[in-house]
């Protein structure tokens, strides 16, 4: 008897019905979560539309086509309440960024994605935090500081809940 048959797995399962369409709905769904009624006084709630975004291009780099991360900055955008276009030009740059680690590296493993991840949500919240101050709000990029640390430490159960979303809509 085969294995499968053992396991109690059922044969013959295939993705779910939509399946290329579920990363962009999950960080579509990160990103409602800034609409829930949480008040922040320093602004250190994180993007975790930018967390998953970054948490499925790590995972798989064929999930989506680079040109999807405006539509999703938009999106993000007019839910946050930042400046539009700062998330459609922030998460274009770091798939492009993360475009062109792909073609550069060989190889990672998941201090190497860490590591990345950290860059690159450093680098959107210090921008962001430049463009807040420079559209006049009362924001010194020292305020980035802990908010980028709270956002690298949320992003290893982004990137976990990315895995069971892709186990899930890949029928695994």
């Amino acid at each position: 008897m085969v294995r499968a048959g053992l396991a109690g797995k059922r044969l013959g399962r295939g993705p779910v019905s939509g399946a290329a369409y579920v990363p962009a709905a999950s960080v579509m769904a990160a990103s409602l979560l800034s609409a829930l009624p949480i008040v922040s006084l320093n602004g250190w709630w994180p993007s975790f539309g930018l967390l998953m975004l970054i948490g499925w291009r790590l995972l798989r780099a064929d999930a989506w086509p680079a040109w999807w991360a405006a539509p999703l900055g938009l999106f993000n955008d007019l839910l946050s309440g930042t400046q539009i276009g700062m998330s459609v030009a922030l998460w274009t740059a770091i798939m492009l960024i993360m475009d062109l680690v792909d073609r550069r590296t060989q190889w990672r493993d998941y201090w190497i994605e860490w590591g990345l991840a950290t860059m690159l949500i450093a680098i959107a919240s210090f921008t962001e935090a430049q463009v807040a101050e420079l559209a006049g709000a009362p924001v010194r990029w020292l305020m980035a500081v802990p908010a980028a640390f709270i956002e690298v430490l949320c992003f290893p159960p982004a990137a976990y809940l990315a895995i069971r979303i892709d186990r899930w809509r890949l029928g695994r």
